[in-house]
């Protein structure tokens, strides 16, 4: 069997894959990217892209709600089209994923498409033809994680690959799962008119650890949705609906979407005949610094790999991946601060070390309630909390996680401020106009300031040398 010589060979077209090309391009061409499936990056066709279009909509459609108290009559009239909805979040959905199909296709022939499989570390069989590369990069994302009984449920069970193919909305939802998919499309759901139930194993949302946090976001979210949490689940059909159990209580929907997680697409690449160890769920020991799987010419990218899936750092994976792949010894590189941002309202987010990762007894805390913040009030948003940990001997700022208006912005402040070392006493010598959400988090830093040891000094202005 005739085999093609190349220097690197991409398993996946996703934005680890794409990214990882590019890079690679700058120094060969003898490169292919291997991709099965649909194509377009799972952001762009079932992810982050088309659940922030439903979210807009979902979110211009509940502002009715605070019109009234302004003054602004006639909301009452407001209807919603959830057929026109999934049609219109299905339009910017393919406008965006076009544009990612047509980044691939201009590839040419370096494009294969088909289901590769390992036969040796450098060698591949792609739907009965061969690949020989000197180096291997898979970046051949994940899918939902869905247990198989489910299945029997049939077009009623969705999962983010499926439900945004929906027609229109049914009258009553489950969502099992409170994490970034769960919490983003549960409300969406709910303020477009559909009764949701949300229901977790965990007593966790949104990936928060800390519970002062959490409490705080489940409040804020238990006024749209019914949160059943920190008991197993079950589902049956009875009736024509399906019925879901936790916890003693049970109720009848019309479906169900599952948001239990995802699992790395390394299954069907013949991983085994790497012999090297696996996890649990299949994926190859890797070096997390260089991306390299033990001593061979083999890298983990993206979502593949398990450990950070999320855009962002699909993307650095891919960087890291593809400028490995192509050098002459493996370089490790520093990641970027941890930043993770769920676009509920209000929005959840975490930065660098999360409350779980730290010991309390070891950590200065800072925290500011929103409930009386000024422009959250003007907004009519106020809720929530924001929670900082810091050093106590140096101030230095070291996580946080809150739950308050605008986190999706009050986050990225926060974690450039902690990626570049800064003390709290640094970060409120910095300006804050007035009046704005920031605001919240100088309450917090403040607070903050006064559980470290330099608590007591001047944190506002430095006088002129």
């Amino acid at each position: 069997m005739s085999e093609r010589h190349v220097d690197v060979a991409v398993i996946g077209a996703g934005t680890a894959g794409l990214v990882a090309a590019s890079e690679i391009r700058k120094v060969t061409d003898r490169f292919v990217i291997i991709q099965d499936g649909p194509p377009g990056t799972t952001c762009a066709r079932v992810g982050c892209m088309p659940s922030k279009a439903l979210i807009q909509i979902a979110h211009d459609f509940h502002r009715r709600s605070v019109f009234d108290r302004q003054g602004i009559r006639g909301a009452g009239g407001l209807t919603v089209d959830t057929a026109a909805v999934m049609r219109r979040v299905r339009e910017l959905r393919d406008r965006f994923a076009g544009g990612m199909v047509k980044r691939t296709e201009r590839y040419g022939e370096r494009l294969i498409k088909g289901r590769a499989r390992f036969l040796e570390p450098t060698l591949l069989e792609v739907d009965g033809k061969r690949v020989r590369a000197r180096r291997v990069i898979i970046a051949t994302g994940s899918r939902p994680r869905v247990p198989e009984a489910w299945s029997a449920f049939g077009d009623r069970l969705w999962t983010s690959d499926t439900f945004f193919e929906a027609e229109a909305l049914p009258a009553s939802v489950a969502v099992i799962g409170l994490g970034v998919i769960g919490l983003e499309l549960g409300q969406a759901m709910a303020r477009l008119g559909v009764e949701v139930l949300g229901v977790a194993r965990s007593l966790h949302l949104g990936g928060i650890t800390d519970p002062v946090v959490r409490d705080a976001a489940a409040e804020a979210l238990s006024g749209e949705l019914t949160l059943w949490r920190g008991n197993p689940v079950s589902i049956s059909e009875e009736n024509g609906h399906l019925v879901v159990c936790s916890g003693g209580q049970r109720r009848a929907v019309d479906a169900v979407l599952a948001a239990t997680g995802r699992q790395p697409n390394v299954d069907a690449l013949g991983l085994e005949t790497l012999n090297t160890p696996l996890r649990k769920d299949g994926v190859p020991e890797y070096d997390a610094a260089t991306l390299q799987v033990g001593h061979l010419p083999v890298f983990m990218a993206g979502d593949a790999n398990a450990d950070h899936p999320v855009l962002h750092e699909a993307w650095d994976d891919g960087l890291i991946a593809g400028r490995n792949a192509v050098a002459d010894a493996p370089t490790r590189y520093q990641r970027r601060t941890p930043l993770h941002i769920v676009f509920s309202d209000p929005n959840i987010a975490s930065v660098g070390c999360r409350y779980a990762e730290l010991e309390p007894d070891a950590i200065a805390l800072g925290q500011e309630e929103f409930s009386d913040q000024p422009r959250a009030v003007i907004r009519g948003d106020n809720a929530g909390v924001v929670r900082l940990y810091g050093q106590p001997q140096t101030g230095r700022l070291l996580g946080a996680e809150f739950c308050v208006p605008g986190a999706e912005h009050l986050a990225h402040l926060l974690a450039w401020c902690i990626q570049q070392r800064m003390t709290v006493r640094e970060i409120l010598r910095m300006p804050f106009y007035h009046p704005v959400l920031e605001e919240g988090v100088r309450a917090a830093l403040e607070d903050l300031a006064a559980h470290t040891r330099d608590g007591a000094s001047d944190c506002s202005l430095l006088p002129t040398p």
